[in-house]
């Protein structure tokens, strides 16, 4: 964000001397990518068991995976979609400890096409596992048409809370959320609703 500002100014200040109007448009720029780049303080939920939402935005599917390749392990999967106006950080769902952190390189695919998108974007991925070393959660962030960079800042064995702050996807794109069967996760959403990360609940699940 400091880069864009300094070449917004930069641009600024060139238009600025050809006409004084013209630095409206670097403006509007500037507080578009102000806006993106915020990071509202959120409240936890206070209910036992429950997974917060990783991301802004709409959930755009809920599918039950028999055979997972995050999990390794039956799950469901929650993805979600975020446009160029949602907040783009991304949360812990759950309390565990950082396994793995797997990136992928791939396409750039509309993360609108989650199916198509899941499989074949770049990728990165953690899993969330309890004290005897289960997996509790999986995450991924997807890059999608526009978003072009993942920031991820946990490492393997690295141990997180819910709601914690871990990384963001610049710029449109697509985070699931994968929950062992096992848990028996009661879903709290359904496709088409809107949530925001860490204080919006996906699912609760037996302790």
């Amino acid at each position: 964000m400091v880069i864009g500002t300094i070449v917004l100014a930069a641009i600024a200040l060139g238009l600025w001397c050809v006409h004084p109007a013209m630095i409206v448009l670097p403006i509007l720029v500037e507080i578009w990518l102000i806006a993106f780049f915020r990071d509202p303080d959120r409240p936890l939920p206070a209910e036992k068991g429950a997974y917060v939402s990783p991301a802004d935005g709409v959930v755009s599917d809920i599918t039950d995976r028999p055979e997972c390749d995050v999990l390794n392990e039956p799950s469901i999967r929650v993805g979600i979609f975020l446009s160029v106006f949602n907040v783009h950080v991304n949360r812990i769902p759950c309390d565990g400890k950082v396994a793995s952190v797997t990136y992928r390189k791939g396409k750039f695919i509309n993360a609108m096409h989650h199916n198509e998108c899941s499989v074949k974007n770049e990728a990165n991925t953690i899993v969330l596992t309890d004290d005897a070393g289960r997996p509790v959660a999986g995450v991924r962030q997807l890059v999608g048409l526009i978003a072009r960079r993942i920031v991820c800042t946990v490492k393997p064995g690295d141990t997180v809370k819910r709601g914690d702050r871990y990384g963001m996807i610049k710029f449109g794109s697509r985070t699931e959320l994968y929950i062992p069967k096992r848990l028996q996760p009661e879903l709290k959403v359904t496709v088409g609703q809107k949530v925001r990360g860490c204080c919006d609940v996906i699912a609760v699940v037996k302790e």
